[in-house]
């Protein structure tokens, strides 16, 4: 017996040969994730309806939702509180008030828990939206 080696060659699934040594063995294609599992940075159930309340929270002067408009840079859903980052189209705008009432309103709509919105200082601009079309002019 040969002590060198304990390892398996890879085999072929189709006709079960070992792959030649000369060539390299395919990769495995990982399995999927279970259904319900979170990966990676992808958004929860709870963070996607947050979002899609969201959608009903309207800008009065651009008449566009904080969602298209970029505004809501970040939904955290911790036990006992849901955490909002938002930024404002102008840093003095006059319906931020309004807004980060609604925005508060919306999400416990959908998270029956207390909603803290944390305003962002950095300035907005229309590349921060998913679709700067949407204000009708190029750039």
């Amino acid at each position: 017996m040969n002590d060198e080696k304990n390892e398996q060659q890879p085999v072929n699934p189709h006709t079960g040969q070992p792959w030649p040594a000369d060539a390299a063995a395919p990769a495995v294609p990982a399995a999927p994730a279970a259904p319900g599992s979170v990966t990676g940075d992808a958004p929860s159930q709870q963070e996607m309806a947050i979002r899609a309340a969201l959608e009903t929270v309207i800008d009065p002067e651009i008449n566009l939702s904080v969602i298209d408009l970029g505004l809501i840079r970040k939904v955290d859903v911790q036990p006992g509180v849901t955490k909002i980052d938002m930024m404002l189209t102008t840093p003095f705008c006059p319906y931020a008030p309004q807004m980060i009432e609604d925005v508060k309103q919306a999400t416990q709509s959908v998270v029956s828990q207390p909603c803290e919105v944390e305003m962002l200082a950095d300035p907005w601009s229309p590349e921060l939206m998913p679709d700067p079309g949407l204000l009708g002019y190029s750039f």
